[in-house]
């Protein structure tokens, strides 16, 4: 698309002319209930979140196999430290040792068949990592038949089917993603049994955890009304409130930081272009084809602002699609959006032009509202259903595009507010479990919303505008934990249901 066309394209898609201007208000703003004739509720808002958060760029943009963040990623995290956890055992008890089982609670015995979360355990087991997981490997450990085996301090063990117990749905556990992981001795007794948690976007934490020791963050903020009037008082921008407190929790250089930041750029650009190439069927258990590729293609005879919407659709398909197939992603702030951030990311650089310092700070402020999200919400559709994950990749797309092109703090965070707010109540109804229907073409639409959230929040007067982060994050947070379990990633619900035949 040529410049001509893409501006026109801005301003058709924006809803409301005016004139992109710096907001003067640095706290939340309510409406007044003296406002309301009659009184619609006997609640009001609590005010926004206090203290402050330790999460870091590496916590949050994570690199690994698809096709979930939580159901794959998380697992296959948790089986490698629990790998590491039995190295340390002392000699007799390795030498007392029978087998390795792991007991899968919750969503994860729901939907994990699906998602690969027996895949991912047993290479975590096998020694693999994350950010290096072999693709053929994975696509190994799908054979059910067959048996795998791995030195241990060693002692060899023997890894398969027997190893995972798909276990109760219904649970006690603190969270819905639990697994119990355990070294058996002859008898059937634990020698070491750990109860991990799988609470979104990669994360995991275990019963008893010692958090390793961190810095305090040079600004600490617990919300985004404490962010802007920090960044009001200090004189800081954005960026540099996330970079130097980066470096204060994790110890950590300028240049560690960039390379980080580099590589999810790149992680998320190779996976649209790889994507865009590939054809035919998705690995699962109905026919589901690829069609990234074929919209990309017609995008190229369509009308420009057709093409252009079509092209961020292909981009973000392409990138689902591959996570479906277990290539390596980015949590965005799951792999079950995986494909959102990416969309806007090519946009960006391949539409947009934008230097790559520019699309560094535009990742900062992504990671801005994903830090948000994650510590005063939830990111994970087990928790709080899909506008955890696909409204919160929208969100931060839509604040990463911003203000890499240059818009202010508060239209940054209109822009993410708008884009969030607009997936409230969104329910995680996958179909069989498996990451395909509706989750790929969520992406798509979680891409454009991100865009058109961009365009509104700096067409329009930003001290106009009533929504603000912290509101629509609480409300994520108390419509998510409202509905129904079975629209909690289940897949007993929803699409889950009305898509199967009996």
């Amino acid at each position: 698309m040529d410049r001509r066309n893409f501006l026109r394209l801005a301003g058709i898609c924006s809803a409301g002319a005016g004139v992109l201007m710096k907001a003067d208000r640095l706290s939340a703003r309510g409406i007044p209930s003296s406002a309301f004739s009659v009184k619609a509720t006997e609640r009001c808002y609590p005010g926004p979140p206090r203290g402050s958060f330790q999460t870091s760029l590496t916590d949050l943009f994570k690199i690994g196999p698809g096709p979930s963040s939580s159901h794959t990623i998380a697992p296959l995290r948790i089986s490698n430290h629990f790998r590491r956890s039995v190295e340390e055992l002392p000699k007799d008890a390795i030498e007392r040792a029978r087998c390795i089982e792991v007991r899968l609670f919750g969503s994860l015995s729901a939907t994990g068949k699906g998602h690969r979360t027996d895949r991912a355990i047993l290479a975590g087991l096998l020694g693999q990592k994350s950010e290096t997981c072999d693709s053929r490997l994975m696509d190994e450990l799908a054979d059910e038949s067959r048996k795998f085996t791995t030195a241990i301090n060693g002692r060899t063990f023997e890894l398969g089917r027997e190893t995972i117990v798909w276990d109760k749905i219904e649970h006690d556990y603190p969270f819905a993603n639990t697994m119990v992981a355990r070294l058996l001795a002859k008898d059937g007794t634990p020698l070491l049994e750990r109860e991990y948690y799988s609470p979104g976007g990669g994360f995991f934490q275990w019963k008893g955890e010692v958090q390793p020791a961190r810095g305090k963050p040079v600004h600490p903020y617990g919300s985004m009304t404490e962010f802007r009037k920090l960044a009001e008082e200090r004189g800081k921008s954005l960026h540099e409130i996330i970079l130097e407190n980066e470096k204060a929790i994790m110890n950590v250089s300028d240049a560690e930081i960039t390379a980080h930041l580099d590589l999810v750029l790149k992680t998320m650009e190779d996976g649209v272009t790889q994507g865009l190439a590939e054809e035919g069927l998705l690995p699962g258990p109905f026919e589901f084809h690829r069609k990234a590729k074929r919209i990309y293609e017609r995008s190229r005879n369509a009308r420009g602002e057709d093409g252009f919407l079509q092209q961020i659709s292909s981009y973000a398909l392409a990138v689902s699609e591959g996570n479906a197939a277990g290539r390596l992603a980015v949590t965005a702030p799951t792999l079950g959006s995986a494909g959102t951030m990416p969309a806007v990311v090519y946009v960006m650089k391949n539409h947009l032009k934008l230097s790559q310092d520019a699309m560094r700070k535009g990742l900062l402020a992504a990671a801005l509202v994903g830090f948000l999200c994650k510590n005063n919400a939830a990111v994970a559709g087990a928790e709080v259903g899909c506008q955890g994950e696909i409204g919160v990749a929208s969100s931060m797309a839509a604040a990463m595009i911003a203000y890499a092109t240059g818009a202010s703090l508060e239209a940054t965070e209109v822009a993410a507010t708008i884009a969030l707010e607009h997936h409230l109540g969104m329910s995680c109804d996958p179909v069989g479990g498996f990451v395909l229907i509706p989750c790929i073409e969520r992406n798509a639409f979680g891409a454009l919303k991100a865009y058109n959230a961009y365009l509104m929040a700096t067409s329009e007067l930003t001290s106009q505008h009533w929504e603000d982060l912290d509101r629509v994050v609480m409300a994520m947070l108390e419509t998510g934990k409202a509905l129904p379990q079975a629209y909690r990633e289940m897949g007993t619900g929803g699409l889950g249901v009305t898509m199967v035949d009996c």
